[in-house]
């Protein structure tokens, strides 16, 4: 039962830092009001003004008692009642109560008023509404009705709107500055998060500056040493591959001369080809090393990219799905180098190759299904490592080194996307890309 009650209270409650502090200080504040609110009209307002209508209700029946005992000078009683009272009387003879009835039932006064005047055993109708500043109030009396023009201050107290206002303004007051506060402490929370974000895609962040409490702060200065630590090891990697590739073609370069000088062709060709596939592997190597980049982020069409992709192998059996034009932030070079190496795979396993992009809500996906061979899918995690091969039944093992599938996926991470294997409707392989978007 309470991890049912639980569960719930954690769905229904926001999901974001800035709202549950502001729920955590915005609570108390509205229970406090809400519970002062209902104690001053139960116990203060409420009371006041059933005294106040009691006390009404009383003088009325006093004067109605005294106008039926008078039998000489009414008039004068009457005059000296609304004198007295500040209540404006009226006799008039001969008429009947209204039948509608203009009662409020939401009305504290009017049910107030209605009580009291129930209480008395009277006949009367009244509204509250026809006059701004008085009640008109008629009870029967004899063959006609007296007419009670009763200023509302009698049967109320006004002191209710001042301590309304009093009451709301210092809570209004508080929950903004209670947001003002608040958005200030969480601004540096969602810039280091963005920022993070940015980071792990690969783009250029320039110098992120920590703000906000000692701890966020904290928190700012250790993400900031982690980057430049990262940083420099990706520009003394890139500063040793460039060395391993300088010092590496220069031998490879000799031996191809010295190749051409071996009268034994045979024995030349083999060296050869042992040669092309060191560069290959080198080549490969070097560019998966290598493979982020300092390219910019840049916004563009990534359905005229595919397009341009496919057009450019003049393969009619490479069919690519869509109309639309889908407005993507990112790579270009990048997403291109890994629709090449994905397509290119498919080629090479496969004779037909259908490509589909679809725009969701917040992703955009993009499918590659092939009707070649396909794999098992114990395998769909290792064919992401670099250098990795199935077996060799799938081609020549001297084509291709076992990086492309991992330069793909590694791009597609570095956008904050995700890429996986499936099953394809036509019998073959189908890589799944999903990009946020």
């Amino acid at each position: 039962m309470f991890y049912g009650l639980n569960k719930l209270l954690k769905k229904l409650l926001p999901k974001q830092l800035f709202y549950r502090a502001l729920l955590i200080v915005a609570a108390p504040i509205i229970i406090l009001q809400i519970t002062i609110s209902i104690v001053f009209f139960d116990s203060l307002w409420i009371k006041t003004n059933k005294g106040m209508t009691r006390a009404l209700v009383n003088e009325i029946m006093f004067f109605i008692n005294a106008y039926e005992n008078e039998q000489h000078n009414k008039d004068s009683l009457t005059k000296l009642f609304s004198e007295n009272h500040d209540v404006k009387v009226i006799y008039v003879p001969e008429k009947i109560l209204p039948k509608n009835n203009q009662e409020r039932w939401f009305s504290p006064m009017d049910r107030t008023l209605r009580r009291e005047l129930k209480s008395k055993m009277l006949n009367y109708w009244f509204d509250a509404t026809k006059f701004k500043e008085s009640i008109d109030l008629k009870i029967q009396y004899s063959n006609g009705y007296f007419q009670f023009l009763v200023p509302k201050e009698r049967v109320t107290n006004t002191s209710a709107r001042i301590f309304a206002l009093w009451i709301t303004l210092p809570a209004f007051l508080l929950i903004t500055v209670a947001l003002i506060f608040l958005k200030n402490q969480t601004r540096p929370i969602i810039n280091l998060a963005r920022a993070s974000e940015k980071f792990g895609k690969g783009e250029d962040i320039g110098e992120y500056r920590p703000s906000g409490a000692l701890e966020i702060r904290q928190a700012g200065y250790e993400f900031e040493r982690m980057r430049k630590r990262i940083i420099r090891h990706l520009n003394q990697r890139s500063e040793m591959l460039s060395g391993i590739s300088h010092d590496l073609r220069t031998p490879l370069t000799r031996i191809k001369l010295q190749l051409a000088f071996i009268k034994d062709k045979e024995i030349s060709n083999k060296l050869s080809e042992d040669v092309t596939e060191m560069e290959k592997m080198l080549n490969e190597y070097l560019q998966f090393a290598s493979k982020r980049s300092n390219e910019k982020n840049e916004k563009f069409d990534i359905s005229e990219l595919i397009f341009d992709t496919v057009n450019k192998y003049e393969n009619k059996n490479i069919i690519f799905n869509s109309n639309s034009k889908i407005v993507f932030s990112g790579r270009k070079n990048l997403i291109r180098r890994c629709l090449n190496n994905l397509i290119d795979n498919s080629i090479k396993y496969g004779k037909n190759v259908v490509i589909n992009l679809k725009k969701g809500s917040n992703n955009l996906s993009i499918t590659i299904d092939d009707d070649g061979p396909g794999i098992e899918e114990k395998q769909y995690e290792n064919v992401f490592k670099p250098f990795y091969k199935i077996d060799k039944s799938r081609g020549d093992s001297k084509s291709s080194v076992g990086l492309g599938m991992s330069i793909a996926s590694d791009i597609v991470q570095s956008h904050g996307g995700n890429i996986k294997l499936e099953k394809s409707h036509l019998n073959g392989l189908r890589v799944k890309i999903s990009l946020p978007f």
